[in-house]
């Protein structure tokens, strides 16, 4: 049960003392390394039990395990050639300088056992390194040169109980270590996702090794449910101490949340690096030890980032890297060959994919990048991480997304592509291609006339006007950056309820007339789509649609099936609703003029917007403005 809000607040204070001007003492002090640092871990269970233990190790026999120890029966195999098992050889080869990697592991041997070091290539050849036969309980050390990977390939373990029962703990891989650790602090962004936050904390405080590794935790809480009232935070907050420190401060979107925690941690000390981490994440706590100790290996400072697997299809990765096509406005784009919607229980990334950015759900960013480029732009929400990754790129660092190291993130395809969020991606790509691109007016101004004319066939009226205004917004100039954000957040929402079909419906709702619907499945695609486009338009213009309602499934629901109606009830992305899409000829016309004069004035003054946006960045991205941000 949550405590009172006064009591908890008066706790996480008397833990975290939450005076921006004090950093936990641990952020003051480099650490000396180790020998050899540990790069990463045995762990043969997830944070959840929704989790597959496959995803970590895969037994066949009968065995006993938990988060880092296994037990084997006698006749028993495992190995750990399983997405958080292996270790990435191929990214350790090109990217660091390391070229050795030694797996140690304590075996408790009832009769033997059998260890072998196993690599595979870029085509997945599987090749034994090392091997390792004992009839004695204690450790055994194998050892792997890193030449051979460049282009693909992993490293794992096999082992055999033979003749008797095979305990396996403490399985770490280790390398050479630097001379000195570089510091690391996790910046947390929240809003209203007080449980999910408090969750994600506490993840992180479990794992010991883990802990010790942390020089600070800074959640920034933009939300009206503070975080600090949770019971669950307030439990851990005892236990980081002064690691721990909570920051409440106006709701200035992921890029204000974030930017908080990477000026904050900077500011406490110049050479700590930032793990940035969403708050509604299913953190595993391993991939913060996997990230850091990459960081601290690279040959130059290096952008680090997580991959996600999906929350809801936990085993699935949404995409082994992303890269972004700023010419053409589109980021989250699949590097060639790299993996996506693809379950790891079924098949690995061997091929090595070098990414363009990493999304922010988590990824690591050197403070060298901070000091050499600053902080990111104040655009609210959509395409910061991809702004922030391109210029990073552009000062001469890159970003690396590590296989084996993940978080679990809400499916991406279970949000309707018809919401608010629209508004924030078609303004921000537009603001960050003028950064960071030569824009081709006339081929954007092409794309987006295609894009609304879907939409307006298609009956998404209020998904038209959302895009408009937020390529409207970008002709504004810069000076639509000036709050942060919140105005454009809170006139968008206002906006779009003149539209009803943005509007989600309960199938059982008087709004949907169940009786006369009748279901209406797509066949596959027509060719010559712009002719098609022509021929729906003038359809829905003239009325020339099959009239009466009619119900179409969200697999379904592409503009060319649904503009073949004229009152159609599509089911919503999130399968929890519907929505109400019903010809409205006014609208139409009024949206397509506003279309056409729009795309006229972008066209005519892209140019200069380009410049005045490139002129007003240094401003936009100082210490200056974000500190006047968040009074």
């Amino acid at each position: 049960m949550n405590q009172p809000a006064s009591e908890a607040a008066s706790t996480i204070e008397l833990t975290t003392a939450v005076d921006a001007a004090v950093a936990p003492s641990s952020l003051l002090h480099d650490r000396t390394a180790p020998d050899r640092l540990v790069v990463a871990r045995g762990i043969f269970t997830g944070p959840s039990h929704r989790i597959s233990e496959e995803l970590y190790a895969v037994v066949k026999g009968d065995s006993r395990r938990d988060r880092h120890t296994v037990r084997l029966t006698a006749g028993a195999t495992m190995h750990t050639n399983t997405y958080f098992g292996r270790f990435a050889a191929a990214y350790w080869q090109r990217w660091t300088d390391v070229a050795e990697v030694r797996a140690t592991v304590s075996l408790d041997v009832a009769d033997r056992a059998r260890v072998r070091l196993v690599a595979s290539d870029i085509a997945g050849h599987r090749r034994i390194v090392d091997t390792a036969q004992t009839d004695k309980s204690g450790t055994v050390a194998l050892n792997a040169r890193l030449d051979m990977f460049i282009d693909g390939g992993a490293l794992w373990l096999e082992f055999e109980a033979i003749g008797g029962a095979l305990g396996i703990e403490r399985l770490q891989w280790t390398v050479g270590a630097p001379e000195r650790l570089r510091p690391v602090a996790i910046a947390i962004c929240t809003f209203n996702r007080a449980d999910d936050c408090a969750n994600t904390v506490a993840a992180l405080a479990s794992d010991e090794e883990v802990l010790h590794g942390i020089d600070g935790v800074y959640v920034v809480d933009q939300g009206t449910d503070a975080v600090g009232d949770r019971e669950l935070f307030t439990q851990t907050a005892a236990k980081l101490g002064d690691k721990l420190r909570y920051l409440r401060q106006p709701n200035l979107g992921g890029a204000g949340g974030f930017t908080r925690g990477m000026a904050e941690i900077s500011a406490a000390n110049e050479h700590c690096d930032v793990i940035l981490m969403d708050d509604d994440i299913l953190c595993e706590p391993e991939t913060v030890l996997r990230l850091s100790a990459f960081a601290n290996l690279t040959s130059t400072p290096t952008l680090v980032g997580a991959q996600m697997l999906f929350l809801l299809n936990p085993d699935y990765l949404n995409v082994g890297a992303e890269e972004v096509h700023l010419h053409k406005l589109m980021h989250g784009q699949k590097v060639p060959k790299a993996l996506r919607n693809t379950s790891m229980l079924k098949k690995n990334q061997e091929r090595r994919v070098d990414a363009g950015y990493n999304a922010w759900w988590t990824c690591l960013i050197p403070a060298e990048v901070i000091a050499k480029v600053g902080l990111p732009l104040p655009i609210f929400f959509q395409w910061d991480d991809v702004e922030y990754g391109v210029r990073a790129r552009e000062a001469g660092f890159v970003t690396v997304t590590l296989p084996n190291a993940a978080v679990w993130h809400a499916d991406f395809y279970w949000k309707d592509f018809d919401d608010w969020a629209r508004y924030f991606s078609s303004r921000n790509s537009l603001i960050v291609a003028a950064l960071h691109s030569e824009m081709d007016a006339k081929a954007l101004s092409k794309q987006f006339f295609q894009q609304l004319s879907e939409y307006l066939v298609g009956m998404q009226y209020g998904l038209a006007h959302t895009t408009l205004q937020g390529i409207e917004d970008f002709l504004s100039g810069p000076q639509i950056l000036r709050d942060g954000g919140q105005a454009a957040l809170a006139a968008i929402r206002s906006s779009r309820a003149d539209y009803p079909e943005t509007v989600k419906h309960l199938p059982t709702s008087d709004a949907v007339p169940s009786a006369e619907i009748h279901v209406r499945r797509a066949g596959g695609e027509p060719s010559m789509l712009t002719a098609i486009l022509i021929k729906r338009a003038i359809g829905q213009w003239f009325g020339r649609t099959q009239h009466g309602i009619v119900g179409i499934p969200r697999e379904d629901a592409h503009w060319w099936h649904v503009s073949l109606f004229d009152h159609v009830v599509v089911t919503d992305a999130s399968q929890s609703g519907v929505r109400i899409r019903v010809r409205d000829k006014a609208k139409a016309r009024a949206l397509l003029l506003r279309t056409r004069r729009t795309l006229r004035r972008f066209r005519r003054e892209l140019p200069r917007l380009q410049r005045e946006y490139r002129a007003a960045m240094p401003e936009l991205t100082s210490r200056e403005n974000w500190d006047r941000l968040y009074r």
